[in-house]
């Protein structure tokens, strides 16, 4: 099997709880799985790879987790051709509805301007918002996970159906 390079950037931990949730599943179904805190490795690095899940959390007012915001502008340039990536992130539906999971649509657009193939879109349910960048159409960019206002077990099925998803188009 394929390595799966994990990408993600946190700074109050919960993206970075699902991304080790995300590791051990998939290490346990056979996967080979290098997780990478995006703070600490060059963006240039997700080109090392030919299937990727990145994750980063929405903050304050639809804007990138501070590690992401650094390496956007390298980000939105690099030539993303024959990666498959999966993008998921962590936002608060309740207290930011009108931006909930932008940081996804942030990411994802521009991965899919330079070449790269999205995996992983996902039901707006069981979410209740008005707005995301992270739309199309119907369907989310990627999977959102909402540790303020569900609990860990609800995040951790979301999780599980999701790389279920993934693993078959990777």
């Amino acid at each position: 099997m394929k390595k799966i390079g994990l990408f993600w950037g946190s700074t109050s931990d919960n993206t970075k709880i699902a991304s080790e949730f995300m590791q051990e599943y998939l290490e346990d179904k056979g996967f080979e799985v290098e997780s990478h805190d995006i703070g600490d490795v060059d963006v240039e690095d997700i080109l090392n790879y030919e299937n990727v899940i990145i994750g980063c959390p929405t903050w304050n007012i639809g804007e990138l987790q501070d590690d992401w915001d650094s390496v956007f502008m390298r980000y939105e340039e690099l030539d993303f051709s024959g990666v498959t990536a999966a993008f998921f992130g962590c936002g608060d539906q309740t207290g930011y509805p009108d931006n909930f999971l932008d940081a996804i649509g942030i990411l994802a657009k521009p991965f899919m301007d330079k070449g790269g193939k999205l995996i992983g879109k996902c039901s707006t349910e069981p979410y209740d918002f008005r707005e995301s960048v992270a739309l199309d159409g119907d369907k989310l960019l990627g999977l959102g996970l909402d540790y303020d206002n569900d609990d860990e077990d609800d995040c951790e099925e979301l999780m599980v159906s999701w790389l279920d998803q993934i693993i078959g188009e990777f």
